[in-house]
């Protein structure tokens, strides 16, 4: 059972950001927008009030992936070697203490530190929980917490915050969009962001190398019908040498596509990481929880969305999800 605050503890959290004079956030290793663009939009809302900020990844001689390089605030990232110690360190969109990398350390000895993140399998880890697996996004609890402590959400901010909801909503398709969600976007929008630029950018922009990758990964699709209870499984993986020199995150743009398949409920796409291990990400459409899967082979998510990692070699981590699915 996971062990946090059950409400937002909104009032420790401003009062924390009051008392310091440096902040240090953080967002996952492997960040995707809704990590990287809380912590980015955060810290230009932190940098406002006069804080000295630092915004890593805990991944050695971490940069910007270029797939999120046009996030506003990419200057506040430093890596993890460069840091210097701060008073506050707030992460964002992690959901334990071990998706902190090489920066754990530093989360750990540090004074005071809130932990922003809207997963059910949040593990309770920092000082100050704002914590709330009903929201759609990470983005969408830092803006509720960049309005408490009364910044002007800036046009760069907006943006920011804007990528992590829709990406973390699937441009507002998943089930986590509510009405509240999408009243959200449109403040956003009306703070005269480019909604459309940061879609194309964020959806519809990819090196050749990426949709040759992507391409190649879909042709090595294997369905399994009998997967989930009959509700099927559609799965394919990519290893480093078959992501043609790009990064991580390129990787984690297949499971959009396959997740398409009508014939499965739920898609998985098993990619390689640079350290030679395995991680899962995993969809389901209605009726199947990934999000239990997922947590049974050690790592967590939502229901509909979720990750694993693993020490075994593929073909194991491929079994060890079916005898997940059929319980």
């Amino acid at each position: 059972m996971s062990n946090f605050a059950a409400e937002p503890e909104w009032d420790k959290a401003v009062t924390a950001v009051a008392d310091s004079t440096s902040v240090l956030l953080l967002a996952h290793v492997t960040p995707d927008a809704d990590a990287l663009g809380s912590a980015l939009g955060l810290g230009l809302a932190l940098r406002a009030m006069g804080k000295h900020v630092q915004v890593s990844v805990g991944e050695e001689n971490f940069t910007i992936p270029k797939s999120l390089d046009f996030l506003p605030g990419s200057e506040l990232i430093s890596s993890p070697e460069e840091l210097l110690v701060a008073d506050l360190v707030i992460s964002c969109d992690v959901s334990s203490s071990a998706r902190l990398g090489t920066t754990l350390k530093l989360l750990e000895t540090a004074p005071v530190s809130i932990a922003i993140d809207h997963h059910p399998s949040f593990t309770g880890f920092g000082t100050i929980h704002l914590v709330d697996p009903n929201a759609a996004a990470t983005a969408e609890l830092v803006l509720e917490f960049i309005d408490r402590l009364k910044v002007e959400v800036t046009p760069d901010i907006a943006s920011a915050i804007y990528a992590g909801l829709a990406t973390d909503t699937g441009s507002f398709k998943f089930q986590s969009t509510t009405a509240q969600t999408l009243r959200t976007a449109a403040r956003l929008v009306e703070s005269g962001i480019d909604h459309s630029k940061l879609s194309r950018l964020l959806f519809d922009d990819e090196p050749l190398a990426a949709l040759v990758m992507m391409g190649e990964a879909i042709s090595r699709a294997v369905l399994v019908t009998e997967a989930a209870g009959g509700a099927g499984l559609v799965y394919t993986s990519v290893s480093i040498a078959q992501r043609h020199g790009l990064d991580e995150l390129a990787a984690e743009r297949v499971i959009e596509a396959l997740r398409r398949t009508t014939e499965a409920e739920v898609a998985a796409v098993f990619k390689q990481a640079d350290d030679g291990h395995w991680k899962g990400s995993l969809r389901s459409k209605t009726s199947v929880d990934v999000g239990a899967a997922a947590k049974a082979l050690g790592g967590g998510g939502h229901k509909y969305a979720s990750g694993f990692s693993s020490s075994s070699d593929l073909e194991t981590t491929i079994a060890d999800l079916l005898a997940q699915l059929a319980h």
